[in-house]
């Protein structure tokens, strides 16, 4: 009763409404710049049983805007560090921590197990991939995304209402659309769209007020101007997936996606391998640095200008921070035909963490 009096209090939720949040389950996909604040709040409120899954691990660059984690937690698990803190929060209700990335494979299970989902991951590939473990489940989807200062967010799958294939049909060609680690992000921003993303879920239990299904709100952090956009359903569409739902879990990438991982590679698979130039397409000034490779740096800028820089006689691997420029690069090479080039999918500091772990084994 003391834990949650603010909200009792309010005639519109009450014991009642509180009882429902206490027996709600949600399950927060990504617990990352979006993923903190909804977790954060969610945990709060009282939700009864959160779900975290993200496999990747804390690193410093996180903390200008995942409030959850801290220097103590640097190259821990992010679902493990999030629980671990949101126990402290509220020691009161059910946090499971999933350490692993969501596939087609353990999407549809892991759903079933949760009354509502929420997307705080910030690539295609897995937005698609929660969509339509969403749509088969028939669960509704809490949406949200960030780019630079503006954001948005929306209310998928609830009562039947439309998805984000509706709004979205196919995904953009794999890599043509920079994430915030590319791009950048104000760090307040997450904050403002998450901390919105966790009012959805909250309106959603309670059935208060009007939810955010069938529109697309848009918010601008820069001018504080916020517009809908209205979204119609496409019955089409959710058909497609539906159709598709008894193979789902044997697929290996999301419906209608393209991506053409023939040009990928990863520091797992060629750190063994002799005879490689390491070439590194961000600008001179960009972290972090790789001072345990030799190291070509050729800006993606200046690609064309510096092609002789290039070993003919090497596997050629090239790397950035997030694998969206040394991807363009790639393809760019391929354009002139020099041959054996590769983009690097873990980006500067995977290939630092691989590094330093390959010297703790």
């Amino acid at each position: 009763m003391e834990r949650y009096s603010r909200h009792i209090i309010l005639s519109e939720i009450g014991q009642e409404g509180q009882d429902k949040l206490n027996l709600a389950k949600v399950l927060v996909v990504g617990a990352g710049g979006l993923g903190c604040p909804v977790l954060q709040y969610l945990a709060g409120a009282g939700i009864g049983t959160i779900g975290i899954i993200d496999f990747d691990v804390v690193s410093k660059s996180n903390l200008q805007r995942q409030v959850l984690f801290g220097t103590s937690t640097l190259g821990e698990n992010k679902a493990i560090a999030a629980k671990q803190r949101l126990e402290d929060l509220n020691d009161s209700i059910i946090i499971n921590a999933y350490p692993e990335k969501l596939t087609h494979q353990n999407a549809t299970s892991l759903f079933s197990e949760y009354d509502i989902i929420v997307d705080g991951t910030d690539n295609f590939e897995t937005r698609y991939l929660i969509n339509d473990a969403s749509i088969i489940t028939k669960k509704p989807l809490v949406f949200g995304g960030i780019y630079k200062f503006e954001g948005q967010i929306s209310v998928f799958n609830y009562n039947n209402g439309p998805s984000y294939r509706c709004l979205f049909p196919n995904p953009p060609e794999a890599g043509s659309v920079p994430n915030c680690s590319e791009i950048g992000v104000l760090g307040v921003l997450p904050g403002i769209i998450g901390s919105m993303q966790a009012n959805e879920v909250l309106k959603i239990i309670l059935a208060l007020g009007q939810n955010l299904s069938g529109k697309l709100l848009c918010y601008n952090a820069l001018t504080l101007q916020s517009s809908i956009i209205k979204i119609k359903k496409s019955e089409n569409e959710i058909n497609k997936v539906l159709e598709k739902s008894e193979t789902f879990q044997l697929q290996n990438q999301p419906i209608n996606t393209c991506n053409p991982m023939s040009i990928f590679v990863s520091i797992q698979d060629i750190f063994q391998e002799e005879n490689i130039q390491f070439i590194d397409v961000r600008e001179t000034h960009e972290l972090p640095k790789v001072n345990e490779l030799d190291i070509t740096s050729i800006p993606l800028s200046e690609l064309e200008n510096q092609v002789s820089k290039l070993d003919s006689d090497k596997k050629k691997v090239l790397f950035c921070q997030a694998g969206i420029r040394s991807r363009s690069a790639v393809l760019f090479l391929q354009q002139q035909n020099i041959e054996n080039c590769f983009s690097l999918i873990e980006g500067a500091s995977g290939i630092n963490s691989f590094i330093s772990q390959h010297k703790k084994n």
